[in-house]
């Protein structure tokens, strides 16, 4: 008799709690978490372009190190399987540092730069609404903004200043996944490649007066995304 009333009662609590319905039409998600970019900083070789030492091949290359910030994604679901993304961040910062020329600042760091990477993306859902876990893959376009760009102490002392590097627009790609909670919040982990290109510049007239160098960085970084979201 008791396992009789504890069945139904479970039975009954199982039918009361609420299904933890994935993205539906019109949704509006919005996530918030850490957010890595790390990147892969492929360079050609440092040029000299402007000066008497212009056209120069100084060999070399540039790098640049991780940075992790506070990531934002604001999604509206067109279809319950089709959506927009936009993804946003606090700046990120990056140390630059040149290597493997005799141009290269005595302990290789040449400076640092800031960045935001505005990512607009369509995204796709393929699992049924009524899984709790949905997968998910994006592509889309990319514009990174570079600013605030200066050169460091040691550097500056031996001669480097006016320190630039262009902006860029490239491709995006992504995998994602959300885990819902409950109905509203849910757990998100995600992944993308985002094509970003830039072409830097530093002056050098401790070299020779009026010395420009140039360097090619295709930054294509991996950016990695953990948090938690909340659906609208």
């Amino acid at each position: 008799m008791h396992k009789s009333l504890l069945s139904a009662s479970l039975f009954a609590l199982a039918l009361a709690a609420p299904i933890a319905h994935a993205h539906q039409a019109g949704d509006i998600l919005v996530r918030a978490g850490a957010i890595t970019v790390n990147p892969k900083a492929d360079t050609s070789s440092v040029k000299v372009d402007r000066g008497a030492l212009a056209g120069h091949d100084l060999g070399g290359k540039a790098t640049m190190d991780s940075d992790t910030q506070l990531g934002l994604n604001f999604a509206y679901m067109l279809t319950d399987h089709w959506g927009l993304e936009l993804l946003a961040a606090t700046p990120f910062e990056h140390d630059v540092k040149i290597k493997g020329t005799a141009l290269a600042p005595a302990n290789g760091k040449l400076g640092s730069l800031k960045h935001l990477p505005p990512t607009l993306s369509v995204v796709y859902y393929p699992l049924d609404t009524k899984s709790a876990f949905q997968p998910y893959v994006g592509a889309g376009i990319n514009y990174t903004w570079i600013y605030d760009e200066h050169v460091g102490s040691d550097a500056q002392a031996a001669g480097f200043d006016n320190f630039r590097a262009s902006n860029s627009w490239g491709w995006a790609a992504q995998l994602g996944a959300d885990y819902m909670i409950t109905d509203r919040i849910m757990l998100n982990a995600q992944v993308r490649y985002i094509d970003i290109e830039t072409t830097a510049y530093v002056n050098n007239d401790g070299v020779s007066p009026g010395t420009r160098a140039k360097v090619d960085v295709d930054v294509d970084p991996f950016v990695y995304m953990v948090g938690l979201g909340y659906k609208f």
